[in-house]
């Protein structure tokens, strides 16, 4: 398949908002696929390349000015073995290296395809088509049911595997697809609750546990042999070497628990998320499930099974805090205790649900302190991929009563096209000077920025940065003179125990 072919694939999936057509695109071009072309297809249909993150930064990217080719000449699979060698790269002179293979790709593009390119090796490719869609197209593309497909993708955290078995064996060679000791599954994940009201609200029976702001680790025993995974299922052993430790000492020969690696001070509250990731090699493990043990997979299972099996495997210091609540009133207390324990909030956990893997459903629910800052546009890059036009990742400050302004972040998200589309023509009105891909302006435009905490930043020259920002809205009653200031947003992270 040539790459043009699939890029033109890409603009037709990201200029359609209806579901439906999205699902039926992605079956055209994955049936069209050869079987060597279909992992690398399923694979950019999803927005990433097959190999997963490529070091491969916008600064690199955007220095390169290459100009396209007059005609198409790029097949898939061309653009996978350059992927394939740019993983490799290493050692003195990798930059230059990378620079040089990057652009003989990019030589070799149309301008089309540039930009696709440039999306795709940036994770910003904006399609409309998320794994979840892809897995509903590649359902329809071989007319099998779909939850056949959601589980053999769950089971083997592999896109690519799941397509090119759906193409030579259609559901029977999907149902092949087994819980299996040292190839990770993607972790189940839990939707946002506005409140501890609404997460409890429709469960008859549920458990609250303490949201650990730690590194999700999934750990797999067979014997003396134990192997972590990271929550996007790359082996990350030799990192935790206390997490390995702690798995082997259990009393148990073959075990997949699912959990949490946390670093704690002196007192055994725990540390912000980035001394855990800074120190991770000393980081404790936290259990809060267990899929399989000494030959059983306990998936299917419901909660309170999984949880009561992981009880008599792992001992107590090692268990995520639980409370088993039965109304409001206890939740809320259960909410409570575990911000005061330093946590970043709780999980409401339906006790007769089976671990949905790869699935953010209601089943787990999260819910935080939600943080909002009104802060300045102090400049505003220009988008790439579906947001291509637009003035979207916007630069944030708050206000210094010395006088200007701190930069704490950058975010695009939150922001809709009827937004971004106000946005650019009034940051443009506001343009001071550019810089590259960043547009700087005047500090006028304030907007109320929501957020889930702050962490350390020596990038920035408040020392601090935010965490998980999106955009609420503009606040048009204000002006910059009203705007938080730099002493609001330290006092927040030292409450947080900055």
């Amino acid at each position: 398949m040539q790459l043009a072919e699939f890029v033109a694939v890409s603009g037709r999936v990201r200029a359609t908002r209806a579901r439906g057509h999205k699902i039926a695109l992605i079956a055209d071009c994955l049936r069209e696929a050869a079987p060597d072309e279909l992992p690398v297809a399923v694979s950019y249909l999803a927005g990433r390349p097959r190999q997963g993150k490529v070091a491969i930064g916008w600064r690199t990217l955007g220095g390169l000015g290459v100009n396209p080719a007059s005609t198409p000449s790029l097949e898939l699979l061309d653009v996978d073995v350059t992927i394939d060698r740019l993983g490799r790269i290493a050692g003195a002179g990798a930059q230059a290296e990378r620079r040089e293979v990057l652009g003989d790709l990019l030589g070799a593009a149309t301008a089309d395809e540039q930009e696709f390119l440039r999306g795709l090796l940036l994770g910003e490719l904006r399609q409309g088509a998320l794994e979840g869609v892809v897995a509903q197209g590649l359902a329809a593309a071989w007319e099998i049911d779909e939850p056949i497909v959601r589980r053999a993708l769950m089971l083997s955290g592999d896109l690519g595997a799941v397509a090119a078995a759906a193409a030579a064996g259609r559901a029977d060679a999907l149902r092949a697809f087994g819980l299996e000791l040292f190839r990770p599954i993607q972790p189940m994940l839990a939707s946002t609750a506005k409140s501890v009201e609404d997460a409890v609200d429709d469960l008859a029976r549920c458990a609250v546990e303490a949201k650990l702001d730690g590194a999700r680790v999934q750990v797999h025993r067979v014997g003396d042999d134990v192997r972590v995974y990271s929550r996007s299922l790359r082996e990350m052993s030799a990192k935790v070497p206390a997490v390995a430790a702690a798995v082997r000492a259990l009393p148990v020969e073959r075990v997949i628990l699912d959990g949490e690696a946390l670093g704690v001070d002196v007192d055994g509250r725990p540390v912000a998320f980035q001394d855990t990731m800074r120190g991770l090699g000393g980081g404790m493990p936290f259990f809060f499930d267990c899929l399989h043990t000494d030959g059983a997979d306990l998936l299917d299972r419901p909660l309170g099974e999984r949880r009561a099996a992981l009880e008599r495997i792992v001992p107590a210091d090692r268990l995520v805090r639980r409370w088993t609540v039965t109304g409001v009133a206890q939740a809320r207390a259960a909410y409570a205790a575990a911000l005061a324990a330093g946590h970043e909030g709780v999980v409401v956990k339906d006790l007769d649900a089976p671990y949905e893997a790869g699935r953010r459903g209601a089943a787990w629910r999260k819910v935080k302190p939600v943080h909002t800052f009104d802060l300045v546009v102090l400049g505003a890059e220009w988008g790439s991929g579906r947001r291509r036009g637009w003035l979207s990742n916007l630069h944030l400050g708050a206000r210094d009563p010395d006088g200007g302004f701190v930069m704490l972040g950058k975010t695009f998200k939150g922001l809709t096209d009827e937004v971004l589309t106000w946005q650019t023509a009034k940051l443009l009105e506001l343009s001071t000077r550019r810089e590259g891909h960043v547009v700087h302006v005047r500090p006028e435009l304030v907007v109320e920025i929501a957020l889930d905490g702050l962490v350390r930043s020596p990038r920035y020259p408040g020392g601090v940065a935010l965490r998980f920002a999106r955009v609420v809205r503009y606040r048009d009653d204000k002006g910059a003179e009203e705007a938080d200031t730099i002493e609001t947003v330290r006092a927040l992270h030292e409450r947080r125990g900055g």
